[in-house]
């Protein structure tokens, strides 16, 4: 079995005997998503909901792991940028698209390659 804990976001992988106890127990704090429910392999993340989603908003998920491993909040980034707040929620969720402009500015921020973005 594959789950995902959203927030914090949480990966974890289990085999054996017992696992749904301790998915019982984890989801009574946490959120969680099965993304495989599979006792004979996996599948690729991408074939699940989870994946799809994230897929959908690339470049927001992107720019906000990065600001995140950057130790960045949103507003942290958006004084840096001298842009509002909400800009960068907006892009995080795809509300906003990004310029070419404010990508470069946000990937030299954020020590990323503005090709990526």
């Amino acid at each position: 079995m594959l789950a995902l804990v959203k927030k914090p976001r949480i990966e974890i992988s289990l085999q054996g005997e017992h696992f749904n106890e301790l998915i019982d127990w984890i989801s009574k704090k946490y959120e969680v998503n099965i993304l495989v429910y599979e006792e004979s392999g996996s599948i690729a993340v991408e074939e699940t909901d989870f994946g799809r989603e994230m897929q959908s908003n690339r470049i927001g998920n992107l720019l906000c792991a990065a600001r995140l491993k950057a130790s960045l909040s949103q507003s942290q980034l958006a004084d840096k940028l001298c842009v509002r707040q909400n800009m960068i929620s907006e892009y995080e969720r795809g509300k906003r698209r990004l310029s070419p402009a404010m990508a470069k500015r946000m990937a030299e921020i954020l020590h990323l390659k503005a090709e990526r973005l």
